[in-house]
């Protein structure tokens, strides 16, 4: 980590974008929030997907923008970012497993035969 803060903007264009200090740890902690990588002549451009809505661009960045300060690293937000209810540090729910959504427990008034 360096002293320079991650900033995560709304880009003139409209797209969600990232500036700033970005090493290897927090490119990797971006990709898992759903930002992509694209090399650049000037290095590298840190973007989200275009046109999946405000409130897609907004939950991602919001979560990002958590897991990074959770990093310790120094992290701006825009604050048109942010999203609408504060989240509970959960990935968005597309990102979910399905086998932590199963999750079955032993029914109540069950017990399991003990092992001898």
């Amino acid at each position: 980590m360096n002293g320079e803060p991650i900033r995560i903007i709304r880009g003139r264009g409209g797209q969600v974008e990232v500036e700033g200090g970005v090493d290897a740890f927090a490119a990797s902690v971006l990709a898992r929030a759903g930002f992509a990588t694209y090399p650049t002549l000037q290095g590298v451009w840190i973007r989200l997907p275009f046109d999946l809505g405000r409130a897609w661009e907004n939950e991602h960045s919001t979560w990002a923008a958590e897991m990074l300060t959770a990093a310790r690293y120094n992290v701006d937000l825009d604050r048109d970012l942010r999203a609408a209810p504060p989240s509970a540090s959960a990935p968005p729910a597309q990102h979910r497993t399905k086998a932590a959504m199963t999750v079955q427990s032993t029914p109540p008034g069950t017990s399991r035969r003990q092992r001898r």
